[in-house]
């Protein structure tokens, strides 16, 4: 089993929306049994929370249902646990190498690193901004979870 997490700074907005629609993705091209998703925050801010209602507004308008997730923060046994860890932001990125155990770091990664045809490298946080942030989040999200399935199968599966 391949065990992805995704990393963002409250565990709300742009990782849960990650967790949903490569779960939905994975799902769809009956992988689903083979993969294990999951999505954490670097600070807990919110944990135990549920996604934030505009992410869940944005998602579930491209079928992607995020009312089950709930806000966690990372822990250095993700690091055990999970095959990919991949953050949303170099700030993220940065706060993960922080708390990364020796041995570890060849699993910490930029999402976007799975969507070279984009421009952007990060996954902007929409939380202050209105509801396109969260719509260009998903888009970015999309582009990603395709990249990041066709490295798993290539490489993992």
């Amino acid at each position: 089993m391949i065990k992805v997490l995704f990393v963002c700074l409250g565990n709300i907005c742009r990782s849960p929306t990650a967790h949903g629609v490569f779960q939905q993705l994975v799902d769809e091209q009956g992988v689903g049994r083979q993969i294990q998703i999951d999505s954490a925050g670097t600070h807990a801010y919110h944990v135990g929370k549920s996604p934030d209602a505009r992410s869940q507004k944005a998602a579930l308008a491209r079928g992607v249902d995020l009312s089950a997730l709930r806000a966690r923060q990372v822990c250095p046994e993700d690091f055990d646990e999970f095959d990919y860890v991949l953050a949303m932001d170099e700030s993220n990125l940065e706060n993960l190498r922080e708390i990364c155990p020796a041995g570890q770091a060849a699993k910490l990664e930029l999402f976007l690193k799975f969507a070279p045809q984009l421009p952007e490298q990060e996954v902007p946080d929409p939380y202050y901004g209105g509801g396109s942030g969260f719509e260009h989040v998903l888009d970015l999200v999309e582009a990603a979870s395709k990249g990041l399935l066709e490295d798993i199968r290539q490489n993992r599966l």
